[in-house]
């Protein structure tokens, strides 16, 4: 019996942009019921690919084939139609609109001709909300009343209130925390039995091997690997096409032992804000990097932005260098000398539409400014100084950041704190939406920052990526810490265990069982 021909075939797609071949000749085609893995670094093609796919953009030359036959897709509504979905890591809701309006937006249901905006949209919005594991999301409440994670399913929803026959998802697991990617994993399952394709991207090789079928590799804009079967291809081939080198979640050689003696340039001394976390000590010394772990909801990002004054503590107190700091202004923690990288960098830490030079001179703007005006020369040349001791790609602050690739943005965001000059670098998620090899440049850019003395607070989902990195780890469980020890006394079974319900706890200041070293 001949196998059945593939449901998508793209076959030598090119598409240039002034200066830049963002596709040069890339094949892949996709099963139908298969999950079909892409993968590659920021800049290889995976979003101009996927938007060629979505009938965003339009191909230079190659050549479309759906269910056997030839296909021009000159419009994302004309790929919808044939039953093409893309749900972006960059969520397209409109935030002022309901859940059911954006589920339905553009394909109201009707009744005699006419666009019906109430109770039938509800129904079947409540209908696939409940198909996808959320009943609880109400079809009328606002979008952007929605955690990110909600708005991720309400995107998925809207795909699935067509009659799609592959979708695409772009990073869907960046927001969720792990139960949440359980869901997903199973609406995907669920997906797939019905003969749905997908075509899943993803930073996460853990994701690919638990989730994919097939893998399809890109590399400056071409396909050096297709059709690797998911489960079974060594993390090292597959890091090696995508990179050019032998390149696994890399960490910098930490020194023999952390700083243990001299003054901590960061103190936390009773730190709470009611309802997010409970008193919290701790302290950072000059060149030591401490890492915060726990799941999504344990408070740590609440901490970060609680120490750097973008939230109000309801308790206890914060020094930097033995100098107490006023809580709740952002401007007095700059000033002493504090540095925040967000999670939601394009958000919350770069001007997207300014260029390099002005998301790293910001925070500095003082030094330049000559008699009411901004010395530009000068303002340009310490942002080049600034970027070229991170290694940023392209050699060239005067592009607009929106340009960059997620790793050098995090660079950009970090050249800036290094222009300030500051003490204290806190990092929420600092590989966030990072390829593998750009992440591994990162680990060394923060490693070096803390041999020259620098103090670091780390937070990440990624256990292995905490304990890669930081030298002393708190592990946090619903607002509380549960356990500190020297990462290298941890792995990231013990880790989970401790930020697992149900598992063992220690009481702050106690050791925990089984533990040789001591709690805070």
């Amino acid at each position: 019996m001949a196998p059945e021909p593939p449901l998508l075939t793209m076959s030598g797609i090119t598409k240039s942009f002034p200066g830049v071949r963002a596709l040069d000749g890339v094949d892949l085609d996709v099963q139908a019921g298969e999950v079909h893995c892409l993968l590659g670094q920021n800049g290889a093609g995976k979003s101009t690919l996927i938007k060629v796919l979505a009938g965003a953009h339009q191909p230079d030359d190659g050549t479309i084939t759906w269910r056997g036959e030839p296909v021009t897709l000159k419009s994302p509504i004309a790929a919808m139609r044939l039953g093409i979905a893309t749900i972006y890591q960059e969520l397209d809701l409109v935030e002022g609109l309901s859940v059911a309006e954006n589920v339905h937006l553009g394909h109201e249901p009707t009744a005699a001709g006419f666009v019906v905006r109430g109770k039938a949209a509800k129904e079947s919005t409540a209908a696939l909300l409940g198909r996808l594991g959320h009943p609880e999301i109400d079809p009328a409440r606002l979008v952007g009343d929605l955690s990110a994670a909600h708005q991720q399913i309400v995107s998925m929803a809207r795909a699935l209130s067509h009659d799609v026959r592959l979708i695409v998802m772009d990073e869907p697991s960046a927001a969720l925390d792990p139960d949440e990617v359980d869901n997903l994993f199973r609406i995907v399952g669920d997906l797939t039995a019905d003969g749905v394709a997908v075509v899943y991207i993803s930073h996460r090789l853990e994701e690919i091997r638990r989730i994919g079928d097939r893998v399809t590799v890109l590399k400056d804009g071409r396909a050096v690997a297709g059709g690797l079967p998911a489960k079974s291809t060594p993390t090292r081939e597959v890091v090696a096409l995508m990179t050019g080198r032998n390149v696994e979640y890399v960490f910098p050689e930490r020194p023999p032992a952390p700083p243990a003696d001299g003054t901590p340039v960061l103190q936390v001394r009773g730190l709470a804000r009611d309802g997010e976390f409970e008193p919290l000590d701790l302290e950072v010394r000059p060149g030591e990097i401490v890492g915060l772990a726990g799941l999504v909801g344990s408070g740590r990002s609440e901490i970060l932005e609680t120490i750097y004054g973008a939230r109000k503590p309801s308790a206890g107190q914060v020094l930097v260098e033995g100098r107490p700091l006023r809580l709740g202004s952002v401007r007095a923690a700059v000033r002493a000398g504090l540095g925040l990288a967000p999670e939601e960098r394009k958000a919350q830490a770069l001007l997207m539409l300014e260029s390099v030079t002005r998301n790293v001179s910001v925070s500095s703007m003082s030094r330049f400014a000559r008699g009411g005006w901004i010395d530009r020369g000068a303002e340009l040349a310490a942002a080049r100084t600034a970027t070229r001791e991170l290694s940023l790609r392209p050699d060239n602050p005067s592009v607009p950041v929106r340009t960059l690739s997620g790793g050098n943005q995090q660079k950009a965001v970090l050249a800036r704190w290094l222009l300030r000059g500051c003490r204290v670098l806190l990092l929420d998620e600092p590989t966030r939406g990072v390829d593998v090899g750009a992440r591994a440049e990162l680990y060394a850019v923060v490693r070096r920052l803390a041999d020259e003395g620098l103090a670091v607070l780390l937070v990440s989902s990624e256990v292995p990526e905490v304990l890669g990195l930081a030298d002393r780890v708190l592990v946090l469980r619903e607002g509380r810490v549960v356990h500190t020890a020297p990462a290298r006394e941890l792995d990231e079974h013990r880790v989970l265990d401790l930020v697992m319900e149900g598992s063992p706890v220690a009481s702050v200041g106690s050791p925990v069982a089984g533990e040789g070293s001591p709690a805070s």
